[in-house]
């Protein structure tokens, strides 16, 4: 590969880590559980040591972007066995007290991770040094490490995947083929890395002594938890495709109304800074999936976060009238443009002002296949003078038709 080449290729590396948001978050846990002083992700192939996120509370010196001679680090021999390398005092180490790296860096402790994309590819390594010995060779370090290393990977693998798919938008073929293969990477090769990771949040959330410990851990548990709802929406996608519409089951719901304030309620606990008031008066039984309406509104809702003036409410309203139940969320700021509201409702379509908002595309299309499943309509109305609404407008009892 060109120097050039290479040189782009690491620079991308670098920006796709750096748009992990959990990845600091990790780093600050390992050099907490672990008592190291230094911690990265490094992009590693045949040619390059190259860190791309990095924790140094040594004075290493080593910032994103920074690189080491590749022969001078023991990343390279874990890449060549792709298995973990960890010890815990190398000056009584048997094997690593004569090796050049812990001599020529002046450290004692060390561990280092393969991190391997879902499709088989290595990356690079998760690692921690520090200059004193401390306890990181045993089970329950390395399978901390695994498990962040593993999310680290598939995240990555996630990433290429969706790049692909939206180069790919113009060739409808090329689009659908690369959707099915994010899809079947969604909903089974994350699952079981996301699992794991977020019972290590929940645990340090839960039991952690340390008031920073905890918050890393309750950072960690949100971001699984949003990843988790990233899977759904595309396995939500999925299941609308590859059927006639998205199969909801519906009961009776005496307390619409109640479930509906729990997805307020919860919204406001997530975005304290912001403003949500709500009107909720379904008074009538609906005939509906609970789940699936409040999914709408947390869609809704998270829509309106995100794109919504910060400084302006977001209003929700939702009633029972003359047979139909109506949900509206509105928000203030800059309108919709005109041509973009025919095309707002589509799969992995957003605008590309929106692009940094960190999601797939799906959530509007969701809720509107929520919507139509249960014989309603989901409209949307966007102006400078009064803001942008949508309006979902679903029938109380089942056989009745929808109106335009």
């Amino acid at each position: 590969m060109e120097s050039q080449e290479l040189a782009e290729h690491i620079r991308r590396d670098v920006e796709a880590i750096g748009r992990i948001s959990a990845v600091p978050s990790m780093l600050r846990l390992i050099c907490e559980q672990t008592g190291m002083g230094f911690a990265a992700v490094a992009r590693v192939d045949g040619d390059s040591w190259t860190a791309c996120a990095v924790l140094d509370r040594i004075n290493f010196g080593l910032k994103p972007g920074g690189q080491l001679e590749l022969h001078t680090t023991l990343c390279v021999e874990s890449r060549a066995a792709r298995q973990p390398i960890a010890f815990d005092h190398a000056s009584t180490h048997p094997v690593f007290r004569t090796h050049h790296t812990p001599r020529l860096y002046s450290i004692e402790s060390y561990i280092s991770v393969p991190i391997v994309k879902g499709d088989g590819s290595y990356f690079g390594n998760l690692c921690a040094i520090d200059p004193t010995p401390h306890g990181v060779d045993n089970a329950r370090t390395i399978a901390m490490f695994q498990g962040f290393a593993d999310l680290i990977g598939h995240t990555l693998e996630l990433e290429d995947r969706q790049s692909a798919t939206e180069v790919a938008l113009f060739d409808a073929e090329a689009t659908a083929e690369l959707r099915d293969q994010f899809i079947a990477v969604l909903g089974h090769d994350l699952r079981n890395p996301l699992a794991s990771l977020s019972a290590i949040g929940e645990l340090l959330a839960r039991r952690a002594a340390d008031p920073d410990t905890t918050r890393a851990g309750l950072r960690i548990r949100a971001t699984t938890k949003r990843m988790a709802s990233l899977i759904e929406d595309v396995m939500d996608f999925a299941r609308g495709r590859m059927g006639n519409g998205l199969d909801v089951a519906r009961e009776q719901i005496p307390d619409l109304g109640l479930a509906l304030d729990d997805v307020v309620a919860e919204m406001r606990a997530a975005h304290p800074a912001r403003v949500i008031a709500a009107d909720i008066e379904v008074t009538d039984t609906v005939h509906g999936s609970r789940g699936r309406l409040q999914q709408v509104l947390s869609n809704l809702l998270g829509n309106a976060v995100s794109h919504g003036a910060p400084d302006a409410p977001i209003d929700v309203a939702a009633w029972t009238r003359d047979g139909w139940f109506v949900l509206s969320v509105k928000n203030q700021g800059e309108p919709i443009p005109p041509g973009n509201l025919q095309k707002i409702f589509q799969p992995y379509w957003r605008p590309a002002e929106s692009r940094g908002h960190g999601g797939l595309g799906l959530g509007l299309h969701i809720c509107s296949l929520i919507v139509k499943s249960h014989g309603g309509t989901l409209q949307v109305t966007s102006t400078a003078e009064h803001g942008t609404s949508f309006v979902a407008r679903i029938p109380v009892r089942p056989g009745v038709a929808a109106v335009a």
